[in-house]
């Protein structure tokens, strides 16, 4: 199986197909702008329009700009420090100068990776049982809409549920989402809660992913200190964030 440095090398691999850029352009120690384009072997969920898209791994900034915004990241990434641009209040001008050109920030995330230094398979109280694709058929219920997604049920390839006297009672699944990785995302029934059950289920189903030759990886929103925590009591570390800007109206759409 993959070690650390494997892992982040295959993730920062995909990041740069996801965003036209190059691995070592997340390790510089200055920003870097790069054209707008979701290539051919970008995650599956990535989804045009897209007026840019900031990432850092922690070293700088890597901004996936269209042509037409490139004057407005250039200024606002080279006016804040890098790790404040995704936070507000420096967000707030990003915001405001993208939105007269109808453009509004959008999508915002942190991302984990598996720590192979403190990864290992949790145990909780409840049978844990494997799950494959031909498995999920009746499970696309809202209880399980974190650990699959009914909008793209070809993806989810892997799961590991947890049973109480044969109650599906939490699941994790595997989305191939690109080539290299696969994302997970779990749900546990509210009545199992605070018993050990996600962080079980996460870990396990890192290890089956990764003897799979895939890596496994993990998003939640920041303000989602629940999921995060899960993802690090399970042996995961954060990686890089994420935040795009998309057009208003699509982000209209979204809160309606």
């Amino acid at each position: 199986m993959y070690n650390n440095h494997e892992i982040m090398r295959i993730a920062m691999q995909q990041s740069a197909f996801d965003i036209n850029a190059s691995v070592t352009d997340f390790v510089q120690e200055q920003n870097v702008i790069v054209e707008s384009v979701i290539g051919a072997m970008a995650k599956k969920y990535y989804k045009e329009p897209v007026a840019c898209n900031l990432v850092s791994y922690g070293t700088n900034i890597v901004a996936s700009v269209r042509e037409e915004y490139r004057e407005i990241v250039e200024a606002y990434i080279g006016k804040f420090e890098f790790c404040h641009c995704f936070e507000t209040p420096n967000m707030h001008w990003l915001d405001e100068e993208m939105s007269k050109m109808g453009q509004k920030v959008c999508f915002m995330a942190e991302y984990f990776l598996p720590d192979r230094n403190r990864l290992s398979r949790i145990s909780c109280d409840y049978e844990l049982k494997i799950f494959t694709h031909d498995d999920f058929g009746e499970l696309y219920l809202p209880e399980w809409g974190n650990a699959l997604c009914a909008d793209r049920k070809e993806l989810d390839v892997l799961g590991i549920g947890a049973c109480d006297n044969g109650k599906l009672i939490g699941l994790a699944g595997a989305s191939a989402d690109c080539d290299s990785m696969w994302q997970i995302g779990v749900d546990v029934l509210p009545e199992y809660r605070r018993k050990g059950v996600a962080s079980s289920l996460i870990s396990n189903l890192a290890f089956e992913i990764l003897q799979r030759d895939k890596v496994p990886f993990y998003c939640c929103a920041w303000s989602n200190i629940r999921s995060a925590k899960s993802a690090i009591k399970s042996g995961f570390m954060p990686a890089w964030v994420e935040m795009t800007v998309k057009p208003a109206e699509t982000v209209r759409q979204m809160n309606r």
